[in-house]
């Protein structure tokens, strides 16, 4: 008799739950994981090229310490913050980790605007195939945060709204913070540099 009167209400509360928005949660939720990885991965392709490309710009133009530190220095920056996936819900940490990789994004700008004065290194093969990585790791970043706040605006409606927000709430699903959309154009603009263009040409 007991197991008579368990099994139905099993299948109810399983039944609303399911209405209520629980396992579109449950699957935002996941989607939001794995485009935080792919997005952690793309940068840390980024973070990887700096060194190499720091050194051979170094070789053709150690004077503009300025720039080659301010690159380092971001890097250094972006190496320090534990991008775990528990930041996704830290608000204060998330938009750190924004401003740190916005920092790093800033400097290398700055770097190839300032390799375009040295025809020399503009030529250096290592630099063009470093350049060339760059440009496609930077637009891999791009689709990768594109896809990541799509994927976050999906779930943050799933716990703001009525009903799924009472299911949110008993089980603990809190709105997650996300990358802010206004520069997303902008970021979606590698650094270039017109190789084909003399030295100081606009």
């Amino acid at each position: 008799m007991h197991h008579k009167i368990i099994l139905p209400l099993f299948l109810i509360v399983f039944t609303l739950l399911g209405g209520c928005g629980y396992n579109t949660l449950q699957s935002t939720d996941e989607q939001i994981k794995a485009g935080w990885a792919e997005v952690l991965n793309q940068y840390q392709r980024r973070a990887d090229l700096v060194p190499n490309l720091v050194n051979v710009v170094k070789g053709y133009a150690a004077h503009e310490k300025e720039v080659l530190t301010r690159v380092t220095e971001a890097r250094a920056k972006v190496g320090s913050i534990q991008a775990t996936p528990e930041l996704i819900n830290d608000e204060q940490a998330f938009a750190k980790f924004q401003a740190a990789q916005g920092e790093m994004s800033s400097a290398l700008s700055r770097l190839l605007l300032v390799a375009e004065n040295y025809p020399q290194l503009k030529a250096d093969g290592l630099f063009r195939d470093l350049q060339a990585q760059l440009e496609g790791t930077e637009n891999r970043i791009a689709v990768a945060r594109n896809r990541y706040i799509k994927t976050v605006q999906d779930y943050n409606i799933v716990v703001r709204q009525f009903p799924s927000n009472l299911t949110a709430m008993l089980f603990g699903y809190k709105v997650k913070p996300s990358f802010t959309v206004e520069n997303e154009k902008e970021i979606a603009k590698p650094p270039t540099v017109d190789f084909g263009a003399p030295a100081g040409a606009k």
